[in-house]
């Protein structure tokens, strides 16, 4: 895999494979964000550059990185027997600057973010998350590795992870979803709802979570293309978002709902000088 660094004209980290053509570009320094994946010669992400040009705004388009929360907490606290820290949603390492480095097998780069000044007021961890993004044929393997560098006989580091991917769709009117079970959550109502329902109403704006089933295949028929979410566990929850007019659907595995740091339901921990792994994979298939 060849890299070429940022130059004068585009702030993006490029990463191709010279055997396939199919490519990455990251911008680490704007909270880790992969900014695009080229597969096939077709890229998969939306990405608004024109918002991601001012700072004061939030993206909207790529894979934005949800840590250490999934969503929000009751008064965008996290509360610990060490205190109450302010924790907005999703979490601070989307808007933190992280570094990159090419993986030892060359056919990816990792991403990398350590706890600092920025993150302490925030979660009183010490802690290391690395990503990993490996291209492989028609596909995107996506690793999570975070640890807790505490010293021996600190607390365990609790989190929750998800990815926000942004992938491009031609006709959100054609959109199909597969491989969903037929009960999901809304988020919009924060209640229980019917997965056919909230499919029915993917261009009016939904935002829900289903329980992991296995794959999740979004087929866009316009696009000629269909792109499926591989989870595993623990970070097997799948989070449907579509926010139009724009030409994208979200389909973002998560490790835990919303409020789980809160409820304890599926807070992931890790011990003191340990390290815990979570993955996925994105695959492309041509129609």
């Amino acid at each position: 895999m060849t890299l070429q660094p940022p130059s004068a004209t585009s702030p993006q980290w490029r990463f191709t494979d010279p055997a396939s053509g199919d490519s990455l570009t990251a911008v680490p320094e704007r909270g880790g964000l992969v900014t695009g994946w080229c597969c096939g010669g077709k890229e998969i992400l939306y990405f608004d550059a024109e918002r991601f040009a001012d700072p004061t705004k939030s993206v909207r388009g790529g894979i934005p990185v949800l840590f250490p929360i999934c969503g929000n907490l009751p008064g965008d606290a996290l509360v610990l027997p060490q205190g109450s820290f302010p924790l907005a949603q999703h979490g601070f390492a989307r808007d933190l600057p992280w570094s990159i480095a090419p993986l030892a097998d060359g056919q990816g780069v990792v991403l990398h973010l350590e706890d600092g000044p920025e993150s302490r007021p925030h979660f009183p961890f010490a802690f290391a998350l690395d990503l990993e993004l490996s291209l492989q044929p028609s596909a995107l393997a996506i690793t999570a590795r975070i640890t807790n560098r505490g010293e021996a006989g600190t607390a365990a580091l609790p989190f929750s992870l998800g990815l926000h991917p942004y992938i491009a769709v031609a006709d959100l009117s054609r959109v199909r979803l597969e491989g969903l079970p037929a009960d999901c959550f809304d988020h919009l109502t924060m209640a229980p709802a019917g997965t056919a329902d909230q499919l029915s109403r993917l261009e009016q704006g939904v935002d829900f979570l289903c329980t992991g089933q296995g794959p999740a295949r979004l087929v866009d028929p316009a696009a000629g293309r269909a792109v499926t979410l591989h989870p595993a566990a623990p970070m097997d929850l799948v989070v449907v978002w579509s926010d139009p007019p724009r030409p994208m659907l979200c389909l973002e595995p998560w490790s835990g709902p919303r409020g789980a740091l809160s409820t304890g339901e599926r807070r992931l921990l890790v011990p003191a000088g340990e390290s815990l792994e979570l993955g996925c994979r994105y695959s492309v298939e041509r129609l």
